[in-house]
């Protein structure tokens, strides 16, 4: 086996550099591989305009953003302007003028149209001077994308903006249309003998007004009459129903009668006045001479006693919801209220909801009603939340009469 010669040092520097100009050489490549990749990314390349020879240079990203076939040569710097829009002409026509007679940087976007597209670009601008200026190098983005992304940003804040005007305005609306059905809603009613506190809560807690409604009306002889009902469906249909069969109620009830006979007058005014409504109701007459409620109901919830920090359900005297028939007759409850009791009269969206079944929320209503003490007022606002807030689904209407000596 013959040994091999050891390399002589000029061999092993020539050696060297062969490896290192290898090394560089591949460095380049994935220098240049990756600067590519950056500008297809950024959708940007550079340019070069020699300004003694007429001699220009382009990327190849730049061929790719103004749709020019690379061999077409790049657009001379003096007829960069002819391709941008017309609106744009001038502010680019005054950059480059900056850059070549100035010799100063500068930025500015224009517009140009790409195979009928409108286009818009960003070039960069800088002159290189060896004495006199002699070059002018240049970077040029497509920020088509972004103005695009702008563009929708801005209607879309243009049109949350309307969304919410148009809010509230229909807030504005529904406020203004329960004052005027239901004037000093939510306001304390102060009697002789009681003290009246409601509550009304839209569903979701909306300030507007549904088909649930009360009223607390004192008839010439001194008695009282206290109502809350709910009517069928949903928006505006519901409300004007509503408002019909509250202020009929309030007509009627000026006459006197006993609620039993109110009732059957509200149910043929449904049958033949509200078509396809129905309707549910309790009214009752207070008597504050005897502390005697008498009070008929149609398909309503009953309503809740409270004494003594006990709080049960009366027993419902027969009655059939309002808009079901004309054959079933309405009968009449009473019961002796005391100093220091509670009467709550409710709608079913205080104790109904889709996530529970309706005895569970009655049942916390129960036990939320015992609490009440003190002020109504609040004693409500703590009422509903305890049994879970605001319906969202329903509303709920709450009328509470205390009784005083």
């Amino acid at each position: 086996m013959t040994d091999l010669a050891p390399f002589t040092a000029a061999e092993m520097v020539q050696r060297l550099c062969g490896e290192l100009d290898e090394h560089m050489a591949v460095e380049q490549q994935l220098l240049s591989a990756r600067l590519a990749h950056a500008a297809r990314l950024g959708d940007m390349g550079w340019a070069e305009w020699n300004l003694q020879t007429g001699e220009s240079i382009w990327s190849d990203q730049v061929y790719a953003i103004f749709g020019r076939d690379p061999g077409e040569g790049p657009i001379h710097l003096r007829d960069l302007v002819g391709h941008a829009e017309p609106v744009d002409k001038a502010s680019l026509d005054q950059l480059l003028w900056t850059v070549v007679h100035r010799s100063e940087s500068g930025e500015v976007e224009f517009r140009i149209r790409r195979r009928g597209e409108v286009r818009h670009l960003r070039a960069a601008l800088d002159p290189v001077a060896t004495g006199a200026c002699a070059a002018v190098h240049g970077v040029i983005q497509d920020i088509t994308g972004r103005r695009r992304a702008e563009r929708i940003m801005s209607e879309s804040r243009s049109q949350l903006l309307e969304v919410r005007e148009q809010a509230a305005e229909e807030r504005h609306m529904s406020v203004a249309l329960r004052e005027a059905i239901m004037p000093g809603l939510g306001a304390t009613i102060d009697l002789p003998h009681a003290r009246i506190a409601v509550r009304y809560v839209a569903a979701g807690a909306k300030a507007g007004l549904g088909g649930d409604w009360y009223d607390a009306i004192a008839l010439p002889d001194g008695r009282v009459v206290l109502a809350i009902g709910d009517v069928s469906g949903h928006g505006l249909p519901a409300i004007a129903r509503m408002a019909q069969l509250r202020h009929a109620l309030v007509g009627l009830a000026m006459t006197g009668e006993s609620p039993d006979r109110l009732l059957a007058w509200l149910n043929d005014l449904v049958l033949h006045r509200l078509v396809e409504t129905t309707a549910t109701a309790v009214v009752g007459h207070l008597d504050p001479a005897t502390g005697v409620f008498t009070w008929g109901q149609a398909g309503h919830p009953a309503p809740i006693l409270v004494r003594d920090g006990v709080a049960i359900q009366l027993d419902p005297p027969n009655g059939v919801l309002l808009g079901a028939t004309l054959n079933e007759p309405y009968d009449l409850a009473g019961v002796e209220l005391r100093e220091g009791d509670l009467l709550l009269l409710f709608t079913d969206g205080l104790v109904e909801r889709r996530t529970r079944d309706i005895d569970e929320g009655l049942a916390l209503t129960l036990e939320a009603a015992a609490l009440l003490r003190g002020d109504l007022d609040d004693g409500l606002d703590r009422l509903i939340e305890l049994i879970g807030g605001p319906n969202p689904e329903d509303d709920t209407c709450v009328l509470a009469i205390g009784v005083l000596g």
